[in-house]
């Protein structure tokens, strides 16, 4: 079942009104109890649906317990810890102390839970608490819904606190092609920023829809800086059955999973462009640079390569990686450009996707994807890069939001099976785009859509992997010129980037005025 954007925002909107209005809750901190509260109703959809199909007729000593309901990837709900309970008690009930309890019980049957669920309801006016239930219950959401909604909080209500440093939760539709393309059947997944948990959600819905049970195929490492981000992708895991080592670290500093060679698949989407790492703490103190940047480290102050250089250390031998990346760095000169040449001469890379602006909720610049393989030397494809230009496939969501829908998602990905000999997937209807630009042929290159481009080629291109220099335009079609497109997008990137630390910065001038002021 899709999201209902519209309505969705609505009834966010009245939630944080409601929070806003009556509570002393700041805006950065509406999102939890929000949050939590829209677990619990997606938990007792779970549950109920479980209990129905497995466990309607069990009784007495057949009676289930709390793991039968986790086996099934469901989180175990006490009667007096279900959202209908809550939503049906009498006006007199204490709201706070019945949803403390809620929680309380909820992570003593469900250890996967312990110490994520939020416990200060009784802070909040009991009448404020009775609206959220009656705003929230009508919500049903499907996939990986929690990046959308804390994103939405955070655009409205607090973006200063979700743009700093350029870092943005990533709208399912990117994930679901990074998930297409890297097919992640089965072994380790690692996500070094891995936000609200949505590469692993979407992850467990491929194995899924391919007929496997995830939790027997994939195991999930992440890692997270920020510690309620990471709650939230705890939270995330275990509302949708799945069960994940997440570590709160600074991937830059620290490796808690000791991650060279370790991984079957990388998925990621890194804050861009982010300045000021510490270079002295990559090293070590004969300055050898950390296995965990191959690719060496940029004299720039930008921290793009040093993201790519890790996503390649973690990969195994026959690992895949996918993950999204600022346009700039496709073209970016200098100590860059010889990271970027050491990271094609090795044959690792891929393919590379350019998409359209506006995918992003609070953004409206346009990433690239780049998709590594290091499987890939032993195949005809070892010296070969696949390029694909998806500006012109999406969605108009609404007037400042596109998206893929799953026959452009499924179309996209398909155009990469069949380069690398793969039979095509018809399933999310993408037979339509499929059939009058390949017939059955096989993979082509089409003007416009994909070009393959040998090691040679690129490196005439000095080395770039812009998409644009390589597809060309379809026929009846006038030529961008590129350069322009390429300088424009740079500035288009620098200009988001100052207004989120403009907005970062007003928030931290109204929070200091405050406290002056009290």
């Amino acid at each position: 079942m899709s999201i209902d954007l519209k309505d969705l925002s609505a009834r966010l909107l009245k939630a944080a009104n409601q929070l806003w209005t009556n509570s002393t809750l700041r805006p950065s901190q509406y999102a939890q109890p929000v949050l939590a509260l829209i677990a619990l109703r997606q938990m007792e959809a779970k549950f109920d649906a479980v209990h129905g199909e497995h466990f309607a007729n069990a009784t007495g000593r057949m009676k289930p317990e709390p793991s039968d309901y986790h086996a099934h990837g469901a989180v175990f709900l006490p009667d007096n810890a279900r959202f209908s309970y809550l939503l049906s008690l009498p006006e007199a009930e204490d709201m706070g102390k019945a949803l403390n309890t809620a929680m309380e019980v909820i992570a003593e049957v469900n250890p996967d839970l312990a110490g994520i669920l939020p416990n200060a309801y009784g802070a909040l006016p009991d009448s404020v608490l009775r609206e959220l239930l009656r705003l929230l219950e009508p919500i049903k959401l499907s996939g990986d819904a929690y990046g959308l909604i804390f994103e939405y909080f955070m655009d409205a209500f607090a973006s200063s606190f979700m743009e700093k440093g350029g870092e943005y939760f990533t709208p399912s539709s990117i994930v679901k092609l990074i998930v297409e393309i890297i097919e992640p059947y089965h072994g380790k997944i690692f996500d070094p920023a891995c936000g609200s948990g949505g590469m692993f959600v979407h992850s467990a819905e491929f194995v899924r829809r391919h007929h496997k049970t995830p939790s027997r195929e994939i195991s999930v490492y992440g890692t997270e800086k920020m510690a309620d981000t990471r709650m939230l992708a705890r939270l995330n895991l275990a509302v949708h059955g799945l069960s994940g080592d997440i570590r709160e670290a600074n991937s830059y500093y620290e490796d808690p999973h000791g991650l060279v060679d370790k991984f079957d698949y990388v998925m990621a989407n890194p804050p861009f462009n982010q300045s000021e790492v510490d270079r002295s703490r990559l090293t070590n103190e004969a300055g050898v640079v950390d296995a965990r940047f191959p690719l060496g480290i940029p004299t720039t102050n930008n921290a793009n390569y040093l993201w790519i250089g890790l996503f390649t250390a973690a990969l195994n031998e026959r690992g895949r990686a996918g993950f999204v990346m600022a346009n700039s760095a496709s073209d970016a000169g200098g100590s860059e450009r010889e990271m970027r040449r050491k990271l094609v001469e090795s044959g690792v890379v891929d393919c590379i996707v350019a998409t359209s602006p506006n995918m992003f909720l609070t953004v409206t610049l346009p990433v690239t994807l780049w998709f590594l393989d290091k499987g890939k030397g032993s195949t005809p494809r070892a010296d070969e890069v696949l390029f694909i230009d998806a500006r012109h496939i999406y969605r108009q969501v609404t007037r400042a939001h596109r998206d893929f829908t799953p026959d452009q998602v499924e179309f996209l990905a398909n155009i990469v099976r069949l380069w690398r000999g793969q039979e095509e997937e018809v399933d999310q209807g993408s037979a339509p785009l499929m059939t009058p630009h390949f017939g059955d042929d096989g993979y082509k290159d089409i003007p416009g859509l994909c070009r393959v481009a040998s090691r040679a080629e690129i490196a005439a291109q000095d080395w770039s992997l812009n998409p644009g220099r390589y597809v060309g335009v379809a026929a009846g079609e006038q030529p961008d010129d590129e350069d322009f497109r390429l300088k424009l997008e740079a500035l288009q990137e620098e200009l988001e980037g100052l207004n989120a630390e403009a907005a970062r910065l007003q928030a931290v001038i109204a929070q200091n005025v405050a406290e002056v002021l009290a």
